[in-house]
Formats: structure tokens, C-alpha cells, sequence
């Protein structure tokens, strides 16, 4: 009789190595073997260790998979089929699957009845994980030849149409999925009952018993009022907040944004305001409990930083400037002042648990999947998640791109405009600004957000009308001169 080996995933946890005193030195060796803190693995039930395949997890970021969440979604993804041949498979290997076993996989994770089937887009990032291992896997000479059948498809790039090389069990979005987000009176509705903990009605809950709705609901207004994505507004540190006085600008880091893309976005003066409050306040009432209970929990690999500024630190003993856009996540958690700060030991990281340690995306999911339950049980038909903010700022703020540029055209005009000169003020330009403004490759991904926008096309198709009738009087104009 064999015994199952189910394999797990598991990240690298350095403040946990300093507590094994059979290895003093396990730390070191980790970092000159390029291991990195939070670092996915995978294990066999009984402990065994696929050399290769944790290699492969090791080396994604040389092969474009970089951002902390991205790495682990991969090594998430590939666990999965892992998982799934050795229980539905007889226990194969993954080094020796082929096209029927992917297309078995298809079968039970997208074709499945009930709520365990996943989305097109789903089942999509994990065929691309898959993919990744089989490229790095027959550059390293490690499979003889490509597991799975794959097709040339015409897509368009921004670049204009490109042939490519796709896995045939991709499969096309349906375009007809609906876009989600939420109007924003029910956003507030949400936040209220859900985060807060009030009444439906407004008034206070005196059975509720939820802690710090407060920020909570601080940290959903940031990601709403800004199109910052989850680990983007989780990752900030509090040099990054904006200051009291200016435009409210957040420079979001390249190492923490999808896909490296850094970009500015702003927060309302009202809600700058907000965060500091929480800074003043309960943020540093945190400071002062850990500090008053003897320090911080688990810093013992922590980085001490001696000066940081709105764009860059210094860490103690570098000689040169760390700039935020070069900080991942993962090093953005070992921050903490050193003796130079207000409290020696205390985070940089902007939010912190009642223990001082940074909260994580997962501690924000689980705060938004409580709310949503707590919004359930009042009988309210709204459900949000952290994208749903994203895609909810980016309807209203198209909108409000589209109006200030329909105000634009009452502006005095200094010569004629063209028809597509109009086309591009009216679209162009506030797709463009919003593209920018979400982080996106390519303008064209923003588009979508016209499609649930009520009053876009009312919008566009008066101000052409109204530029039609102004071009009617200005060619006449000109015919009698």
C-alpha cells in the first residue's frame, strides 16, 4: 500500500528561521542562494522536494513574472495541477503530463457544474502559469518536448494584428460578462453597514462587534476615491501618504504595480485629511501599545531605515538612496525605523494590525467578504470586493474626463477643428487620462468602462451634434467672406 503524497505551497518566512537553534546560520545560506523572503515553494505531504520545479518557482521573476502577487498566483496555479494528477491522475508526475491531462484538468475546473467552476479568465491564468513552467522547463533541457498542443491565432497587440503561439486549451472571454461595479450610493451603503457596522437606517449597531471600521472603511474610500488595485493601496508606506497641502498625488511604486507599471493618482484633499487623522490616531495608538509591550513582533530580520523622504529612504549603513519605486511588498513588510525614529522598531508600513505587524491583501479580502456577509444578512443585494472599487472609480471618473472635456468645447476656439480633432478631445484625450490613471499597457483595455457608462454616448453624441451646428455657422461664416 502507497501512501498519497498531496502536495502543499508555502512561502519562505525569515523571522521564523531566527527561532531554530539547530541552524544558526539558516538565514545566510538562504540569502546566497538567492531565496527571498516570502519565497513559494511546494512539498510533498511527506516532505519531499521537487529540486526542479521549485526552481522553477524560484526563477520567475528572470522570466517576467516579477510582482510578489504574481509569483505566488503562478506558483498557486501550478500546485493546483499538481495536486489535481496526483489525486485524478493515478498519482502522475507533472514532469510526465501531456495534452489529455490538461484537458482532463479543463473538464473538472471549468466545465465543472456548481460554484466550484472558475471564470474563463481563471482557468486563462492558469493555462499561462502552465506555459511558463513548459517554456523554462524546455529551455533547462528538463522535458524532451512540449506537453500540451498548442495553435498559431491572429490577436491584436498594440502594435496592430500579430501572430502568435497559443496553448488550444485557452479559451476566448465571452464578451458579454458583465463589467462590475457598484453605483457609488451603494458603495457608500456597503462601507457604512458592512465596514463600519451601522444600521441600514444610519444609526449605530449596538450588536455589532467588529474592530476598526474605522479604517477599514478609510482603506476602501483610498482604493475607491484613487483606482488603486489591492496590493497597490495595501503596500503603501506612510512617507508615501500625501502631505496636507498639494494635490493629493500618490506615486505608486513600479515594484508593487501590475506588471512594473508605475503611475501618479491622486487623493481628494478631504480624504488626505482623513489619513492623516488615522495616522494621528489610531494608527498611533498601535505604535504606542507595541512600544509599551517591549517592541515589535517578529522583526528580527527587519531592515532599519535611518531617513526616508516622499520618494526614496536610506537604509542604516547604505551609502545610496533605496527609491520606493524599487521596493516590492516583501521588503516594504521588513521596514521599520531604527533608533533615529520616533519609535525604534516601528513599521513603515502604512497599515498595521493591533499587533504591529502589516496587514496583508489577505487580511483586507477577508474584511470585504465579512462585509459582504454582514450586508447579506440585513437583506442588501450589494456585494463588493476590492476590484469592484477599482472598476467603480473608473466609471465615475470617465465620466467626469468626459464632461470637463464637454465643457471644453464652450471654450473660445483659436482656429478650426477637424471632426476627429473633436473625436479625440471628447475620447482620446480622457481615455488616455484614465488609461494612465489605472495603469494600463494599452488604451484600449480602458474602453470597456464606456460600455456601462449611462451617459456616455449621450454625452458624446450631443457635443458632436452641438460641434456640427458651430461648424454649420463657421462655414458660412467663411462662404460669405
Amino acid at each position: 500500500m502507497t501512501t498519497s503524497v498531496i502536495a502543499d505551497l508555502y512561502s519562505t518566512r525569515h523571522a521564523r528561521l531566527a527561532h531554530c537553534p539547530a541552524l544558526p546560520d539558516v538565514g545566510g545560506v538562504l540569502d546566497r542562494a538567492g531565496v527571498r523572503e516570502g519565497q513559494p515553494f511546494v512539498l510533498g505531504a511527506n516532505g519531499s522536494y521537487d529540486v526542479h520545479l521549485n526552481r522553477f518557482l524560484r526563477e520567475l521573476p528572470s522570466w517576467g513574472v516579477r510582482a510578489d502577487n504574481s509569483v505566488m498566483a503562478y506558483a498557486r496555479d501550478v500546485t493546483l495541477f499538481v495536486r489535481f494528477l496526483e489525486t485524478s491522475r493515478r498519482g502522475k508526475r507533472i514532469w510526465d503530463c501531456d495534452g489529455e491531462d490538461l484537458r482532463a484538468y479543463k473538464r473538472v475546473r471549468l466545465w465543472t457544474d456548481g460554484p466550484q467552476a472558475v471564470s474563463v479568465g481563471t482557468w486563462n491564468r492558469s493555462v499561462a502559469a502552465l506555459d511558463k513552467w513548459v517554456a523554462w522547463s524546455l529551455d533547462a533541457g528538463l522535458l524532451p518536448r512540449a506537453p500540451f498542443r498548442y495553435v498559431d491565432k491572429t490577436v491584436m497587440t498594440p502594435a496592430g494584428p500579430r501572430r502568435v503561439h497559443v496553448n488550444a486549451e485557452m479559451e476566448s472571454d465571452p464578451q458579454d460578462e458583465p463589467l462590475r461595479f457598484v453605483a457609488f450610493e451603494d458603495y457608500l451603503l456597503w462601507r457604512n453597514v458592512g465596514l463600519r457596522g451601522e444600521l441600514p437606517e444610519g444609526r449605530s449597531d449596538s450588536r455589532w462587534r467588529g474592530r476598526h471600521g474605522e479604517r477599514n472603511g478609510l482603506f476602501a474610500d483610498v482604493l475607491v476615491h484613487s483606482g488603486m488595485r489591492l496590493g497597490e493601496g495595501a503596500s503603501l508606506l506612510v512617507p508615501e501618504v500625501p502631505p496636507l497641502s498639494g494635490p493629493g498625488e500618490i506615486r505608486v511604486a513600479g515594484a508593487v504595480a501590475k506588471r512594473g507599471r508605475g503611475r501618479r493618482v491622486y487623493l481628494p484633499p478631504r480624504k488626505v485629511r482623513q489619513v492623516h487623522h488615522f495616522l494621528a490616531v489610531e494608527r498611533d495608538a498601535i505604535v504606542v501599545q507595541c512600544a509599551a509591550a517591549g517592541g515589535f513582533p517578529g522583526w528580527s530580520d527587519a531592515r532599519q531605515v535611518a531617513r526616508a523622504g516622499r520618494y526614496a529612504l536610506l537604509a542604516q549603513g547604505a551609502q545610496r538612496s533605496w527609491p520606493y519605486a524599487r521596493i516590492s511588498p516583501t521588503e516594504r513588510r521588513r521596514l521599520a525605523w531604527d533608533d533615529s525614529g520616533v519609535v525604534s522598531g516601528e513599521p513603515l508600513w502604512l497599515w498595521l494590525a493591533d499587533d504591529g505587524r502589516p496587514l496583508q491583501s489577505a487580511a483586507w479580502q477577508a474584511a470585504f467578504r465579512r462585509a459582504n456577509e454582514r450586508c447579506t444578512s440585513f437583506g442588501l443585494g450589494i456585494e463588493v470586493h476590492p476590484h469592484t472599487l477599482r472598476h467603480t472609480y473608473a466609471v465615475y471618473m470617465l465620466g467626469l474626463l468626459l464632461r470637463q472635456a464637454v465643457r471644453a468645447l464652450g471654450q473660445p476656439l483659436k482656429g478650426p477643428l477637424a471632426r476627429s480633432e473633436l473625436r479625440r478631445l471628447l475620447v482620446g484625450n480622457p481615455m488616455r487620462t484614465l488609461q494612465l490613471l489605472l495603469g494600463h499597457a494599452r488604451e484600449a483595455t480602458v474602453y470597456v468602462y464606456l460600455d456601462v457608462l449611462d451617459e456616455a454616448q449621450e454625452i458624446v453624441l450631443g457635443a458632436l451634434a452641438q460641434w456640427d451646428a458651430q461648424s454649420v455657422v463657421l462655414e458660412r461664416m467663411g462662404t460669405a467672406g
